[in-house]
């Protein structure tokens, strides 16, 4: 993350409503706060991770990711939801950043 421009701000944030981020930074060249979930396959046979972060995961982190946002003094952040695709293969590891990789579902409160 840090290569990319990022400063991790917390590792394995847990909400009390049942939310989780697995990675919560700072992209610093936009100074945009960045949910970030991390998805390891070790084949691309069943397609990329990225689609393996289904609905019910997106809420999950969207829940975690307003209860971080609750615990700020300004809410009017810019933020949005990357995923980080670790594809771990006999051939090698390759690691691939998908930024907006979903978006929140409205309605919403923090």
């Amino acid at each position: 993350m840090r290569s990319n421009g990022y400063k991790v701000l917390y590792r394995n944030f847990r909400a009390r409503g049942g939310g989780e981020v697995d990675i919560v930074c700072r992209e610093k060249k936009t100074n945009t706060l960045a949910f970030v979930e991390v998805k390891t396959r070790r084949s691309a046979e069943f397609g990329d991770a990225l689609y393996a972060v289904k609905q019910d995961q997106q809420q999950r982190i969207s829940r975690g990711a307003l209860a971080w946002l609750r615990m700020l003094d300004n809410p009017d952040l810019i933020f949005r939801f990357d995923i980080v695709e670790v594809l771990d293969e006999e051939s090698g590891v390759k690691i691939s950043l998908v930024r907006d990789a979903f978006q929140l579902s409205d309605p919403y409160i923090y």
